[in-house]
């Protein structure tokens, strides 16, 4: 790397910390400082609460406490985990492949899209009594109803961000004769990744969704589950330690996404950047 290449880049990140105020290790700072502040304000706010369905942060974390130690608690976390890592794995793998296979043609996505649309538009909630019906209350259940809820997102972004590719790339690709795994691979999946992840970010928030209403309904395993009844049976602090179990799954699970999305994307970060500093 070249000094003026340094100076450049030094440069625009001074610009961009001057723009957004903050440095970049406070806004990481902020992110972990929220939460705790958040946590603090609630402990403090129901330290003498005397409402059964109100309890005391403290009460709650520990019972929290004595359900991590039995296996039981450990079992419904995995479940609850498992159900919605494999369905939303499923959801994506289905979403992208039918979505390049959609966007690469453009009268079949012409044919297909407003079915698309029309499922699409349905509540993901709504589907689960359905399957349920149909199906049973097995564990597959769950993981259709969770796949087929969180695949249209992702099917949907696929589609655009294909259509939306920049024209000269596809000509160049169609200049130099690539094939169709190398036009897919090489000049669409790269167009189309922005808005691939952004949907699959959808797509988790959805997946997450499901996979509550799925496990309160007819099932007698998992997080959600186990809330609904202590909820029913006026377990209160067990109701709370499974709704705050689940905010932190959720929590998590949407920053490792957002982090995986922000190293795939650095090239598209760094293009966009440099767009703002010009």
């Amino acid at each position: 790397m070249t000094m003026t290449s340094t100076v450049l880049i030094r440069t625009r990140e001074a610009r961009r910390q001057q723009r957004s105020g903050l440095p970049k290790w406070a806004l990481i700072g902020a992110e972990i400082l929220v939460p705790i502040l958040l946590l603090a304000v609630w402990w403090f706010a129901s330290a003498n609460s005397t409402n059964t369905f109100f309890p005391p942060l403290q009460t709650i974390l520990e019972r929290l406490a004595s359900l991590a130690a039995t296996p039981a608690f450990w079992g419904d976390v995995g479940s609850s985990v498992g159900n919605l890592l494999l369905s939303f794995a499923l959801a994506c793998v289905i979403g992208v492949g039918l979505g390049i296979a959609l966007g690469m043609s453009r009268w079949l996505s012409w044919l297909v899209e407003p079915t698309i649309h029309f499922f699409r538009a349905i509540p993901p909630v709504a589907l689960v009594p359905i399957f349920v019906s149909l199906i049973g209350f097995g564990n597959e259940t769950r993981i259709l109803s969770i796949t087929l809820s969180a695949v249209f997102p992702v099917l949907i972004s696929t589609i655009d961000g294909i259509h939306a590719a920049d024209p000269d790339r596809r000509a160049v690709g169609r200049i130099y004769r690539l094939g169709g795994w190398d036009r897919i691979f090489s000049v669409a999946l790269p167009e189309a990744s922005p808005r691939i992840l952004s949907g699959m970010q959808v797509s988790l928030i959805t997946a997450f969704v499901v996979m509550i209403a799925s496990e309160m309904l007819g099932s007698s395993i998992g997080l959600g589950a186990r809330t609904l009844l202590a909820q029913q049976s006026f377990m209160i602090a067990d109701m709370w330690v499974g709704i705050l179990v689940l905010g932190i799954i959720g929590y998590v699970a949407t920053a490792l996404l957002a982090t995986f999305r922000r190293r795939v994307l650095r090239w598209y970060i760094a293009i966009r950047q440099q767009e703002k500093n010009l």
